[in-house]
């Protein structure tokens, strides 16, 4: 069984975090999420969140296929700040592991990571701003970029769970999954 890791800080974006939490389950991709600062995180929606445990030097990237950061304000700016949440990152895509981001969280979090470079992202509008020179930005919804995924925002968080569920698992879960939670 695959393993992924979710950081929640104050402010995170509910949606950005609870969709891929709900989804990748679903696809029987086993989501630990850890709280920066506490067990109970506060979203920017004032949605309380009980997180599996707290984010700390104890927990190893090698212990993860990936880590997925959500988005919202000042959420990223949380995690970006948290040097246990950098160093797993950091660790992540240096192994070439799945490190997805949404919304604020690719520029504020993996640009800041220093992740992104030679790669093409995408993030919500305005934030690419504050990407490095060498990331190639993109204005599609979500982007995979070898093991990068990043998407747009809130209204793109199912299209980001399928995707990670793509590159985690198959496609083919990821369409089941789509098919039973999406009305065509």
């Amino acid at each position: 069984m695959k393993r992924v890791i979710l950081f929640l800080a104050e402010g995170f974006e509910e949606v950005e975090a609870v969709t891929p939490i709900d989804f990748l389950r679903r696809a029987d991709i086993e989501v630990i999420t850890a709280g920066i600062g506490g067990n109970v995180i506060t979203g920017a929606h004032n949605i309380k969140i009980s997180a599996d445990t707290v984010l700390d030097a104890s927990l190893s990237s090698e212990d993860f296929d990936g880590v997925v950061v959500p988005g919202g304000m000042p959420g990223a700016s949380n995690i970006a700040a948290d040097a246990d949440a950098n160093r797993i990152i950091s660790e992540m895509a240096k192994a070439k592991k799945l490190v997805a981001a949404i919304c604020a969280a690719p520029a504020v979090v993996l640009n800041s990571a220093g992740v992104l470079s030679g790669k093409t992202a995408t993030c919500y509008p305005g934030f690419e701003q504050k990407f490095a020179s060498d990331v190639k930005f993109s204005d599609s919804r979500v982007v995979a970029d070898g093991n990068l995924i990043t998407a747009r925002g809130a209204g793109t968080a199912a299209e980001f769970a399928f995707e990670i569920i793509s590159v985690l698992v198959d496609r083919e879960t990821a369409e089941k999954i789509h098919n039973g939670t999406i009305q065509k």
